[in-house]
């Protein structure tokens, strides 16, 4: 019996020693373990980021985006209506917010028309009630005539197809488009889903009031300045936004224009930047234009409004999307077709809950856009049962253009480590093109990305 023990405890020593060079760890000290593996990140965007031109930036990277999701305000496009933008410009490679941007154009002109003037404060009146009335059209000729003809239109648009305005005078519903990034750092198109949010029980219910004569009109020409990004952080979306509008004015044109005038279309930049913006504010001013179409971002809508407001002028946005202009006190000349991100929130939410994620970090601009659509976001996912220790808000300072250098040592490398010491496995990205150098920051720390 005492030689078998012998034979038993030194065949146990030997299996320990065996597994522990099987293992390749050693000796490990008592009460250390391995630290536990670090989990793939699937990054998501938004609005502000989900386009073909963002992939752009990852040129030196193929395949950085491959498996990113995202949310677009973004209704199902015809491809006639895409061969019409085309045609204006015949560089197009994404559609974001194309159909807002041709809808803003429309519904400024009918506006006009039910007005039966070019005035401001006149324009601003019908804005609504050209959205919610009882004759429904859903062509520029058809909601011409029906206009002309004294009758109250319900446009039905590119964008605006399920109701109306709400009597704040933003979309009372709106459709997303869920899109997916492709090995090529672009979206692919198959892998596209759309889901509706809000409810049409929002939308106007008040008739518009009546034109203050029905046989006088100004004089004047519908004039409308484009305050779009042609430079800063979101003129990478603007060409599509710019074809729309030119394609609306040339169509209305075509239609016989706006009280028997072709309107004027006067083109500016609002730089993604309210400095930017201003100038070409005060521009638009000295010109006398009745309509604003712009600005693209929420935080440079905001920034301009008293300034359009003391102007008199009618400003419609078709990409602004913080809830914070819902509420805001624009003596009745602020409007947009882009959905307000409390939609968008919901939408995002589905999103990266059917992913099955559980562990999010949020990386946004600390501007209204960015903070608020984080907020929501946050709120949502709350909600869904995702606990308060599971969710992780980093806010970066709003700039009209980052340093590649500096401002990625300085921010978004730091962001990147807190991300990645938090474990997170799902990352939502609130911004414009420099959400490029949070994700290269990202890769660089070392975190692992599912594509």
């Amino acid at each position: 019996m005492r030689g078998r023990a012998r034979r038993t405890t030194f065949g146990a020593l030997m299996a320990i020693a065996l597994s522990l060079s099987a293992a390749g760890c050693g000796v490990v000290a008592r009460g250390q373990t391995d630290p536990p593996a670090s989990p793939e990140i699937r990054f998501y965007g938004t609005d502000g980021n989900m386009a073909n031109s963002f992939g752009d930036s990852f040129k030196e990277a193929p395949g950085e985006l491959n498996g990113m999701k995202g949310t677009v305000p973004l209704t199902p496009l015809t491809e006639e209506f895409k061969r019409r933008l085309r045609g204006i410009d015949p560089t197009l490679t994404d559609y974001n917010y194309s159909a807002e941007s041709y809808d803003a154009v429309v519904i400024a002109a009918l506006a006009a028309t039910e007005a039966h003037s070019t005035d401001s404060a006149a324009i601003a009146k019908q804005m609504v009630g050209v959205t919610s009335g009882d004759t429904p059209c859903d062509s520029i000729v058809e909601c011409m005539n029906a206009a002309k003809a004294g009758r109250h239109i319900k446009y039905r648009g590119i964008s605006l197809q399920r109701s109306g305005f709400t009597q704040t005078g933003e979309p009372s519903t709106a459709m997303y488009a869920v899109e997916t990034f492709g090995r090529d750092n672009k979206l692919e198109d198959a892998k596209t889903e759309f889901v509706s949010a809000g409810d049409d029980k929002n939308e106007n219910k008040t008739a518009p009031p009546a034109p203050s004569s029905t046989k006088t009109k100004t004089t004047d020409p519908l004039k409308i300045g484009i305050l779009l990004p042609k430079t800063g952080g979101l003129a990478f979306q603007g060409p599509p936004m710019f074809a729309a509008v030119h394609l609306a004015a040339k169509e209305i044109n075509d239609a016989g224009g706006v009280l028997d005038e072709p309107i004027v279309m006067e083109d500016g930049d609002d730089g993604t930047s309210p400095d930017v913006a201003a100038k070409t504010v005060d521009r638009f001013v000295g010109l006398g234009v009745q309509v604003i179409v712009g600005a693209a971002a929420s935080g440079v809508s905001k920034a301009v409004l008293p300034k359009v407001i003391q102007g008199g002028k009618v400003m419609i946005s078709p990409s602004a999307t913080s809830d914070e202009l819902s509420t805001i006190d624009d003596h009745g000349l602020f409007f947009r077709t882009s959905p307000p991100d409390v939609l968008q929130a919901k939408a995002l939410n589905d999103t990266i809950m059917r992913d099955g994620r559980t562990k999010i970090a949020i990386v946004a601009r600390d501007d209204s856009y960015g903070k608020g659509l984080a907020e929501n976001v946050q709120a949502n996912l709350r909600s869904a049962g995702i606990k308060p220790d599971n969710l992780k808000v980093s806010l970066y300072p709003a700039k009209d253009k980052y340093d590649p250098k500096a401002d990625v040592d300085n921010i978004f490398a730091p962001i990147a480590r807190d991300v990645k010491s938090f474990g997170a496995d799902g990352v939502l990205l609130v911004g414009f093109d420099e959400s490029a150098f949070v994700i290269k920051a990202m890769v660089a720390a070392g975190v692992k990305v599912q594509s």
